[in-house]
């Protein structure tokens, strides 16, 4: 996915804000990152971009801060190309970042050359996208003109900052697909985010979220909007499932009151007995918190992440070795299994790489049942529009490989397989128990995820879980 920041510090330094706060959006990508700012006295822009696969942002970074001068910056976490790209046009020169997923690369790659226009930066002897949207932009008289023809042209999604000799721009996917939140401080600082998280402890109140498809221009003077937002609105369900960070709120509605809420409200309807709860860390232990609180027995921690060497995830070329960093960074606690009947919450089943292994070292250190309650429904459908996995098919996904067995051909009667409690949906739901050895298992209905989320439905893209979101307007 990816994660962005740009700071404005008027009469002051903007790179310690823009380091930490860019650090605090390092767990929405694994493979690059990049910084920039612009020097007013100097009139020149500052950018590094680094590998952060094997190493952290700050190792790569915290040495170099020096360099990074002037009053604004932006930063990136990436986890497409190389990125901050720095261009000088008919618009002035401009450094930008973006949160893209564009499906139409290659077409909108081969229009521009047809019109004479070259690409000069390659990224693994690919169009880099960041650039081709800044290409886009350029079409405009103005960045308002270029940042709608780039939402006009583009299949998929796009957030992004612009930053200029004199302004941030940001500019929020039209439908709202990935936040960006606009925050300030007392002493006429702003910042810009794709995560709340990074505000409070850099002293940002939050100010707003931006709309879907919104455009502000914050200067040292303020922050004002010059293009509207719209009325329509699909926001990642799985920014509350998955990727969002526990202390973060996206339109106004808290990622880990979510994740409580759905464990809470699966626990109250479970009827199994068990006697304890346990998540699966990071991102399952909400929503195990609120299932122990709903079902009325005691949070556990059988597993745990070793957090001195495995913050987080890097992600190697090599499937074999990223499933190896999988299973070495989380510890399951043989005295909290042992002889226990234990219910393991997780937030999503996608391949089923890890949820195998977990299962096996449960059973290994004495857990006497496993019972796996999953944070969302069933993934029957690839995500069209922020690419929140790294699957490059619809047929990495487990469930779609067992669609195949049963029904000969992994697209068939996908609607059926979708819908909770129908007969297709508990087959596989079944063949999905049967295949991990799962004393029982259960997913929770998108009508809980809607609900603990807090959002009208048709304000949430659900395709992945039910294939719904906004077809006609897919260009967005």
């Amino acid at each position: 996915m990816g994660g962005m920041m740009g700071v404005i510090a008027p009469g002051g330094k903007c790179r310690t804000d823009l380091f930490y706060g860019t650090d605090y959006h390092s767990h929405l990508g694994t493979r690059r990152a990049g910084m920039a700012t612009y020097d007013a006295e100097n009139g020149i822009f500052c950018r590094s971009i680094h590998s952060i696969q094997k190493s952290h942002f700050r190792t790569k970074f915290e040495s170099e801060l020096d360099k990074f001068k002037g009053e604004m910056g932006i930063g990136v976490i990436s986890d497409t190309d190389p990125q901050p790209i720095i261009i000088n046009s008919h618009l002035g020169k401009f450094a930008i970042v973006t949160v893209a997923h564009i499906h139409n690369l290659n077409a909108l790659e081969k229009e521009l050359l047809e019109a004479g226009v070259h690409f000069g930066e390659l990224s693994s002897g690919k169009t880099n996208q960041t650039e081709l949207v800044a290409l886009l932009i350029n079409q405009g008289a103005t960045f308002e003109e270029g940042i709608n023809n780039l939402f006009d042209k583009i299949e998929g999604s796009c957030s992004l900052l612009i930053l200029t000799e004199d302004s941030i721009i940001a500019a929020r996917d039209r439908m709202g697909r990935t936040p960006i939140i606009l925050a300030s401080k007392k002493d006429g600082g702003y910042c810009l985010a794709s995560e709340s998280t990074a505000f409070f402890n850099l002293g940002y109140e939050y100010v707003k979220d931006l709309g879907p498809g919104e455009v502000v221009k914050v200067s040292r003077s303020g922050a004002e909007t010059i293009t509207a937002p719209g009325d329509k609105m699909q926001v990642c369900s799985f920014l509350w499932v998955y990727y969002g960070f526990p202390t973060s709120t996206y339109e106004g509605k808290n990622v880990e009151d979510s994740r409580f809420q759905s464990g809470y409200e699966m626990g109250q309807a479970d009827e199994e007995e068990v006697d304890c709860a346990c998540g699966i860390p990071d991102s399952g232990v909400g929503m195990a918190l609120g299932y122990a609180a709903g079902h009325g027995v005691p949070y556990h921690r059988a597993i745990s992440k070793y957090t001195p060497t495995w913050p987080r995830s890097f992600t190697p070329a090599d499937q074999s070795q990223r499933d190896l960093v999988a299973k070495m960074k989380l510890v399951t606690n043989r005295a909290m299994l042992r002889g226990k009947r234990v219910v393991f919450c997780d937030d999503s089943i996608v391949r089923g790489t890890q949820l195998n292994d977990n299962v096996a070292d449960f059973y290994r250190d004495g857990a006497k049942e496993v019972h796996m309650r999953i944070a969302c429904p069933p993934l029957i459908y690839g995500c069209r529009y922020i690419g929140f996995t790294s699957s490059k098919s619809d047929m990495e996904l487990l469930t779609r490989r067992i669609i195949g067995q049963l029904e000969g051909d992994p697209n068939k009667n996908l609607e059926a397989y979708a819908r909770t409690g129908s007969p297709e949906y508990n087959t596989l739901v079944e063949k999905i128990r049967e295949r991990f050895g799962l004393t029982s298992l259960k997913f929770n209905p998108i009508e809980t995820l809607v609900a603990s989320i807090g959002l009208p439905k048709e304000k949430i893209c659900t395709h992945c879980f039910d294939g719904t979101g906004c077809d006609g307007c897919k260009k967005h």
